[in-house]
């Protein structure tokens, strides 16, 4: 029977997760026992992390519309509700940009939909 050397998978299976481990502190960037634990906790944060950043980024927009509307004398939620009726579509992302980008076409869309029913 012939000799099997088989350290190539395995090597290239450790590698791989020292690479991603590369840059924790300790032991956790080193030994590949406990690197591949934390490398398995890095990846599971990550992934609750982009559902976390899509709801963060969300909450932020409503502040700023909420901020840009407020001195005009409505509040969030009467411009959203506002909005729907007099069917303007356009997203949370892109009004928080007009409020901070351009105030006159904000000011506009906002006039638009208040006052059809002032």
């Amino acid at each position: 029977m012939t000799r099997v050397k088989r350290g190539n998978v395995a090597r290239k299976r450790r590698k791989k997760i020292l690479k991603l481990a590369k840059g924790f502190r300790g032991s956790h960037a080193i030994l590949f026992r406990t690197a591949k634990q934390q490398v398995l906790k890095a990846l599971k944060y990550s992934y609750i992390g982009r559902k976390n950043r899509k709801r963060n980024y969300r909450s932020l927009w409503i502040v700023r519309i909420n901020a840009a509307v407020r001195p005009y004398g409505i509040t969030y939620n009467e411009f959203i509700k506002q909005l729907k009726k007099s069917s303007i579509a356009l997203n949370r992302k892109m009004l928080s940009q007009l409020a901070i980008l351009d105030h006159s076409v904000f000011k506009t869309i906002l006039n638009s939909c208040t006052s059809e029913f002032k």
